[in-house]
């Protein structure tokens, strides 16, 4: 068959990480695998099912990939030498893995393999956008693999107790019960029936530390279930690793919705990692899980523009499918960590498509709340990330709030700073951790638990939260900043609508949903309200 016109595959284009330098070209003889996401089989439409959840069947047969691209997909692959690696999901994920030497990937995508040397350690990436022959171009989204530079950071921060902050020498923490139970999170819910999906790009945990900490807040262990994508492992190590994000997430979403599952997605810290772990995760027929915790990210300049387009589609794929994708919205304030004084805001929380998550500092008295502010701590202390996108366009149940036709960044909040953080068990060790990465979890635990009360699943709850009177809702955070911005009263790029009222947020979904509060099924599940304690 004669080879056709190559195209270039928009948004492919990559500039080396900063301090990177390159160290030769890639061994043609490496064998690498890579991702070929293809096209929907016709156009994504929330409004057409808007109130409805797809069965993973129905949404393989409407929006999956067609089987014929497939096909057309591994013909591609013997007209290029290389392997097909069958997965049984290729419909439904829309997702081929490919596999070959470096040379024939070269070849087949006309880019050059070169090796770069970093401060972190050393990646792969190419010259050039990828281009692919024009004979394919019409059933290709995304391609992954090529290049496997480290993508995004937790956006966790640990309680530092050298700093000072004048009057904030003695500091006030928490666990995740305590919090749950200020911020009125429905007692009579526990997220039984529920899966809470968590997607961790390193790190791991050890079951013996999860029993050692619920125990210690006379809570059941949750059934957890580490799920391996793209060849990565469950491997914890040390307490300064990612493994304190791992146990972060799964000792707050387990504590605040005690009665739910949780499956953990482990994944190469790359591209293709991160896309095939959020796909694998929306399209887990056996785990099913209703939401979906992420707590990673980088600035949007970061990223691709494949990268970003293509998760927003697997986050549309989500609402469809009627799971809640809750994201950490970043640690850095508006600077969101790069150099200079210019704002940028952290995806994936600036998918239009999820719900980004911002900080407070939360400070409270014999069992109630006396005060919440922005969390900022300045620049070596962080502060909660917020802001407006770059890429994507301000939503239609933003545009009553947002000032700005971008995207506005958070959704919501809760408590974050590491000085009044979440106590919580890590290889061991006890330690004190805040940041925008323990508010995503808190978030996804109280949908598990909201799902459960309306024995329905929440889904795209995005344009829900908006709908609703705030003060039905959420507690209004009116005073702090993030650097470039301020708290007002309303939404605001701080901490977006507030920080959740459960109980009254809870009856304020059900009116806006239509899907009346149930009473939970008895349960044996013990529950802690211990006081705070109390730290010099």
């Amino acid at each position: 068959m004669a080879r056709s016109q190559k195209v270039t595959l928009k948004g492919t284009e990559h500039a080396p990480m900063l301090g990177a330098r390159a160290i030769g070209p890639t061994s043609p003889h490496q064998l690498i695998e890579i991702s070929v996401i293809l096209k929907h089989r016709q156009p994504l439409s929330l409004t057409q099912h808007r109130g409805q959840t797809l069965s993973h069947s129905d949404f393989a047969k409407t929006y999956g990939a067609d089987p014929a691209s497939v096909d057309k997909i591994r013909q591609f692959a013997a007209e290029n030498n290389l392997q097909v690696l069958t997965r049984g999901d290729e419909v439904q994920r829309r997702t081929v893995t490919l596999a070959g030497t470096a040379a024939d990937l070269e070849k087949a995508f006309s880019v050059e393999l070169v090796g770069f040397e970093h401060p972190d350690g050393t990646y792969r990436s190419h010259t050039g956008p990828i281009q692919i022959p024009e004979a394919y171009a019409s059933i290709i989204q995304g391609v992954f693999g090529l290049d496997n530079r480290p993508v995004a950071h937790p956006h966790l921060r640990l309680r530092n107790t050298n700093r000072t902050f004048g009057s904030r020498t003695s500091t006030t923490t928490y666990t995740p019960t305590q919090v749950a139970s200020l911020y009125d999170f429905p007692q009579d819910a526990t997220g039984e029936g529920q899966t809470i999906g968590i997607i961790e790009l390193g790190g791991g945990y050890r079951p013996t530390d999860l029993q050692q900490y619920f125990q210690s807040l006379n809570l059941r262990t949750p059934a957890v279930r580490a799920v391996l994508v793209d060849y990565a492992n469950n491997r914890p190590t040390t307490p300064n690793s990612a493994d304190a994000e791992v146990m972060l997430d799964l000792e707050i979403a387990g504590a605040v919705a005690n009665g739910a599952s949780m499956a953990v997605y482990f994944t190469a810290n790359t591209a293709r990692g991160f896309q095939d772990a959020i796909s694998t995760a929306v399209h887990d027929q056996i785990h099913t899980p209703s939401v979906i915790s992420l707590s990673w990210g980088n600035p949007e300049e970061m990223w691709t523009q494949q990268s970003m387009e293509c998760f927003d589609q697997v986050a549309q794929e989500a609402a469809l499918l009627g799971i809640t994708v809750v994201v950490a919205s970043g640690d850095h304030g508006t600077t969101d960590g790069m150099p200079g004084s210019k704002n940028h805001v952290d995806f994936p929380a600036s998918c239009p498509h999820v719900l980004g998550v911002g900080g407070t500092r939360l400070v409270s008295a014999n069992g109630a709340i006396q005060s919440e502010t922005v969390w900022n701590d300045g620049p070596t202390g962080g502060a909660t990330g917020g802001g407006y996108s770059n890429l994507f366009q301000r939503p239609e149940w933003q545009a009553a709030v947002a000032t700005q036709p971008s995207r506005g960044v958070p959704d919501t909040a809760g408590n974050a700073d590491p000085d009044t953080g979440y106590n919580i068990l890590v290889d061991g060790e006890r330690m004190v951790i805040g940041g925008t990465s323990a508010v995503a979890p808190l978030w996804a635990g109280l949908v598990a638990r909201c799902n459960q009360m309306l024995n329905a699943r929440l889904g795209f709850v995005n344009p829900s939260l908006y709908a609703i009177n705030q003060n039905n809702g959420f507690r209004d955070i009116t005073q702090g900043n993030n650097g470039a911005f301020s708290a007002t009263p309303g939404w605001d790029p701080c901490t977006g609508l507030g920080t959740p009222s459960g109980i009254r947020l809870l009856q304020a979904l059900s009116t806006a949903t239509g899907k009346p509060v149930s009473r939970a099924p008895a349960h044996t599940v013990e529950t802690y309200q211990g006081r705070p304690h109390t730290a010099a």
